[in-house]
């Protein structure tokens, strides 16, 4: 079959007096107008044997012409939709059997040609209007000028047309399995396995396949083609990922697929970008995600939202030609996140809460009398925590705490508050919190916003430190310890006894100091000093002072590492 745009066409028709058949199809030249892709670009012509990709503006039609030169060819034509629905129609008209003239040998004048050949109506033999892959497939057509007419009434749309006169031997397309079907193997909060049989194509002809999987919260895919007209066209396929690790398409706050690049990232995403036909405002960023996987046939997609519907189509690539066929899609629902169970605040009762890496807590505290004002205080004895409080369905405060902080709230009636703790993502979180209606009922101790100590250099001599710290307008009990460590003591090991939350009952009696009451009025003179003697020469020693408020519980300040002179 020789495929050919209609002027070409006319000026391969004879100019001899008598009518000469039209060459067959020259493989080598074939191969190389394949290889040239600009010679069918926004041509008429559809080529014998490969996939042409083109565009349709809304309520513009679009003629196509092959030839088959023979009785009895076969032929099968395909046309994909990609993001609209189509109008197709396949017919044949007859080539002239002889040119005109009478054999004067007198070449027939090429309008006339034109109008033998494009002006009658030709016989239709197929047509379709939906947005599936539709094919028309004949073992024995008849030699003629075969048209195929396409509009979209919808919208502007790109479209991909095959045909062929060998559909046998070509098989671009691969074969799908006797079962063509999604399976869904297992289902989590956040997680979905598929399963699927593998192509033919792959497991019996040998053939280079690799399987793409598209995850989106919309709706199902019937073509790649469709897949592509939703992303960019800078949007290229993912890489496989590396053995034994399953793609997560999803590894963001939320399945949102933001838009920043993450092409330099591992298994990352390819930033997108719109250049359809006439648009020129960009659009949105889709909830769509394709990733193309290798040859395997199982495939476990994580990190989805709980208690949400995703959509899954599977397409098989052949490498070779780049053309695809559908799987039949499916969808899932993943399952609903476990309840968290809220523990309930007791009014003026300090509470402990211990809270997972990432994780959550939730609490709910519920006056039994009314209250004009609700004090909330929160210790976090590590890594600084999100604090979220409602009352009664509606955000009131939103902040992240680091230390000790108070948050006092207007009452409200019968209201019922329901505080959600965020954890760190360092690491697991310890808290205390305290929730009261009682404002002079107050079981932390107020703390000045430097919790630091500070060692005075100058001062130091070889059995003695001297140190700072600052108070607050409230008058506390302050504890001094001191614990002798190694030289080589470093600031991770510093670290891990930061936990505030741990008093001086912790403590060996030995290592206390000495402590004292301290307070003032003036905020800025709110400072006190102290000196620890009978410390060994040359030696490193870890200070802790902790401040004890009324109710009995306490916070630490920040470590001090100081070290004696050697020499004095």
């Amino acid at each position: 079959m020789l495929l050919l745009h209609c002027p070409l066409l006319l000026l391969l028709l004879p100019l001899s007096s008598r009518t000469q058949k039209l060459p067959t199809r020259d493989e080598e030249l074939f191969q190389m107008q394949i290889r040239d892709k600009a010679f069918f670009h926004d041509s008429s012509v559809v080529p014998d044997g490969a996939e042409i990709s083109s565009y349709l503006f809304r309520d513009t039609p679009k003629r196509y012409f092959f030839v088959v030169e023979e009785d009895n060819t076969p032929l099968a034509v395909t046309v994909t939709p990609c993001d609209a629905p189509l109008e197709w129609k396949l017919s044949v008209q007859e080539l002239p059997e002889e040119a005109s003239g009478e054999g004067s040998g007198e070449p027939e004048p090429l309008e006339q040609q034109k109008q033998q050949i494009t002006n009658e109506e030709g016989t239709e033999l197929f047509s379709y209007k939906g947005n599936d892959v539709e094919y028309f497939v004949s073992s024995s057509s008849p030699s003629g000028l075969y048209q195929l007419d396409l509009l979209s009434t919808e919208k502007d749309t790109h479209f991909k047309v095959y045909a062929t006169t060998t559909p046998e031997s070509d098989q671009p397309y691969p074969e799908l399995p006797y079962d063509p079907r999604i399976d869904v193997t297992s289902l989590g909060r956040t997680t979905v396995t598929l399963a699927w049989k593998p192509s033919p194509t792959a497991s019996l002809l040998k053939q280079p396949i690799q399987y793409c999987i598209v995850i989106n919260k919309e709706h199902n895919f019937k073509s790649l083609c469709a897949v592509e007209a939703k992303l960019s066209s800078d949007d290229a396929f993912m890489m496989a990922p590396k053995p034994g690790l399953d793609f997560s398409p999803f590894d963001f706050a939320h399945f949102g697929f933001p838009t920043d690049n993450n092409a330099g990232k591992e298994r990352g995403f390819l930033k997108s970008s719109s250049k359809f036909g006439r648009q020129t405002s960009s659009k949105p960023r889709v909830d769509l995600h394709k990733v193309c996987i290798g040859n395997k046939n199982i495939f476990t997609v994580s990190d989805l939202k709980p208690d949400t519907q995703y959509y899954f189509d599977m397409f098989a690539v052949n490498t070779n030609t780049n053309m695809s066929t559908a799987y039949v899609g499916t969808f899932a629902r993943t399952k609903e996140e476990a309840k968290q169970k809220t523990v309930e605040l007791k009014d003026g009762k300090v509470t402990d809460v211990f809270i997972k890496r990432k994780g959550a807590k939730f609490l709910r505290f519920a006056p039994v009398s009314s209250h004009q004002k609700v004090t909330f205080s929160v210790h976090s004895c590590l890594d600084a925590v999100q604090i979220q409080v409602r009352r009664d369905g509606k955000l009131l405060l939103s902040q992240n705490v680091e230390g000790v902080r108070q948050f006092q709230l207007r009452g409200k009636a019968k209201a019922k508050y329901l505080i959600r703790l965020k954890g760190s993502k360092k690491g697991a979180s310890v808290l205390k919190v305290l929730a009261t209606t009682r404002p002079n009922k107050q079981s932390f101790p107020s703390l000045p916003e430097d919790t630091r100590i500070k060692a005075f250099d100058k001062l130091r001599t070889c059995s003695s430190v001297t140190v700072a710290w600052l108070g607050t307008q409230e008058r506390n009990k302050f504890c001094i310890y001191k614990k002798e460590v190694d030289d080589n003591y470093n600031e991770e090991q510093k670290k891990r006894e930061q936990n505030q939350c741990l008093g001086p009952d912790t403590r060996k009696k030995s290592e206390k100091v000495l402590c004292k009451y301290f307070h003032s009025q003036n905020i800025q003179k709110a400072v006190t000093t102290e000196t620890i003697r009978g410390l060994q020469p040359g030696k490193s020693y870890l200070l802790d002072v902790y401040v004890i408020g009324h109710g009995g519980h306490s916070v630490k300040y920040q470590s001090k590492l100081v070290k004696t002179r050697k020499f004095c």
